[in-house]
């Protein structure tokens, strides 16, 4: 797992490659990552946008910009989580992602920035 805190939002990240939904054959590699985001500051903060760069092992880089995680918007009071689950494609056996969410403290409608440490997506089949 690969966790990072800003501003007292922490971002924590466990991936899985989808054997079953990839071809290696077609170079067709899917993982899902699971997100957990915990408030542990003392404002209730609300997640308004996403930023993701996704790199291939190719040296491919694409930009996925958005409202939200996987059609919500999540408010979370202090001590409150949200977890949710996605995914991605990528054309190597390996690659990673890193990101950004745009968070809003609800109190002062404050905006800021909480990073989404960089994760590696491993087919594990290379790691041998």
């Amino acid at each position: 797992m690969i966790s990072k805190i800003t501003e007292g939002v922490r971002v924590s990240i466990v991936t899985d490659y989808q054997q079953e939904y990839s071809s290696p054959l077609q170079s067709h590699y899917v993982f899902t990552y699971r997100i957990l985001i915990e408030n542990y500051s003392e404002h209730t903060v609300r997640l308004l946008r996403r930023h993701w760069f996704i790199f291939d092992a190719n040296g491919v880089i694409r930009e996925v910009e958005g409202e939200g995680v996987v059609g919500v918007q999540p408010t979370l009071e202090p001590g409150a989580s949200h977890e949710y689950v996605s995914g991605c494609n990528l054309k190597t056996e390996m690659g990673k992602m890193r990101g950004t969410y745009l968070m809003e403290r609800i109190v002062d409608g404050n905006q800021f920035t909480v990073v989404i440490p960089e994760f590696m997506l491993i087919a594990p089949f290379k790691l041998n």
